[in-house]
């Protein structure tokens, strides 16, 4: 009994649930079927409801996609700055790396050369 009870009540929950979404189906916009229609009135009206739909989906996506490249056009752009910094960094560092190595090189000719000269 207790059983029967608790799944009429879930049952009637379920029920008071869903139907409002029975309700709002119908206003959801979408595209429909028009040749289902008789009257070339109601077939027009179908159509232009469609055609409207269309043309809202097209802006909204026309829209969100600007957005997403305008974004990955400034990241590009943060990128590049990053790169040009990390470029000149790396040129500093292979001359203060090189200019050691000169000196060394230098070090060890000076004294060749001092001894080329004494003979």
């Amino acid at each position: 009994m207790l059983i029967r009870s608790a799944g009429v009540c879930f049952a009637m929950l379920l029920l008071a649930a869903l139907a409002p979404l029975s309700l709002r189906a119908q206003d959801v916009p979408g595209i429909e079927i028009c040749t289902v229609e008789k009257t070339m009135e109601r077939r027009t009206s179908c159509l232009q409801s469609n055609v409207d739909f269309l043309q809202k989906t097209i802006t909204k996506l026309t829209l969100d996609h600007q957005q997403k490249l305008d974004a990955a056009n400034r990241q590009i752009d943060t990128l590049k700055t990053s790169l040009a910094g990390l470029q000149k960094t790396l040129a500093d560092l292979q001359a203060a790396q090189a200019k050691p190595a000169d000196d060394a090189k230098k070090k060890q000719d000076a004294p060749a050369a001092a001894k080329d000269a004494a003979k």
